[in-house]
């Protein structure tokens, strides 16, 4: 059984930044794709980046250039520095671990609010 548990969510003003932590539990393999992903109010879940094994990463359009996926496999952590919010960007973020190429977990989210 795999545990997901993001925090680093918050209220931060348009162009500020906020770091996002992923801690997950269980028996997670280096080659475990893990990703983040975002729903805003009203709006369907969304993709905002993966990172595969050998540190290959994807991220939607909106959030190139100023969003970075790292992990410390040591740690099982991963993490998602956010630069340059905006407001756009306000959503619950929600940390995937697609463990063993085969099953989905799910933490339970962290709310980003981008806000003057």
């Amino acid at each position: 059984q795999v545990q997901v548990m993001e925090s680093g969510g918050g209220l931060v003003q348009p162009g500020g930044s906020l770091r996002l932590s992923c801690a997950a539990s269980g028996t997670i393999y280096s080659g475990d794709v893990m990703g983040w992903y975002r729903q805003a109010p009203g709006a369907q879940r969304e993709l905002v980046g993966s990172l595969a094994s050998g540190g290959r990463t994807n991220y939607t359009d909106s959030v190139k250039g100023r969003f970075t996926i790292s992990r410390d496999n040591a740690k099982n952590t991963m993490y998602l520095q956010m630069n340059n919010l905006k407001p756009e960007d306000t959503a619950v973020y929600y940390c995937n671990v697609r463990w063993a190429g085969i099953k989905d977990f799910w933490g339970q989210g962290t709310q980003v609010t981008v806000s003057a």
